[in-house]
């Protein structure tokens, strides 16, 4: 498998949210372009996407509007799902830059989906690990 571009959790939150307008814009685009495969997610992009929206109850309607999204958006753009390679792969991540282990899992999946991006606000903007450049979309916004 190979994608463009792999998009963090807090890309979908502030796309299917809608609470900053700007960001939203920017996100809606990215998952727009995501959907006609340019784009993936992994099975803890999906995980902590939803646990934001429904912690933070930001989707109305609750637990249908959740399995709409989930079902409609999220679903079809995992890409990357759990294995002991991946879990090794963000332990080597984390010892060389030293980042957490869920950030240095996210960086493990998009490497693994062979992306040349990831899309993230919580990562070193500008930053290169092993050919993918970490780019905080919303850093011009």
């Amino acid at each position: 498998m190979s994608v463009e571009f792999f998009l963090d959790s807090n890309i979908l939150v502030y796309q299917a949210s809608n609470q900053d307008d700007q960001k939203a814009g920017i996100a809606e685009k990215l998952v727009i372009d995501a959907a006609k495969g340019r784009g993936a997610i992994s099975y803890q992009v999906v995980q902590e996407t939803m646990n934001v929206l429904l912690r933070k109850n930001l989707l109305p309607v609750g637990d249908e509007k959740a399995k709409l999204y989930l079902h409609n958006v999220l679903a079809p753009l995992c890409k990357v799902y759990f294995s002991p390679a991946l879990l090794s792969s963000a332990l080597e991540i984390r010892s060389r830059y030293q980042y957490g282990f869920y950030d240095s899992l996210i960086i493990a999946a998009a490497l693994e989906a062979d992306c040349n991006v990831l899309y993230t606000e919580d990562l070193q903007d500008g930053q290169v690990i092993d050919g993918l450049v970490i780019k905080n979309p919303f850093a011009l916004a």
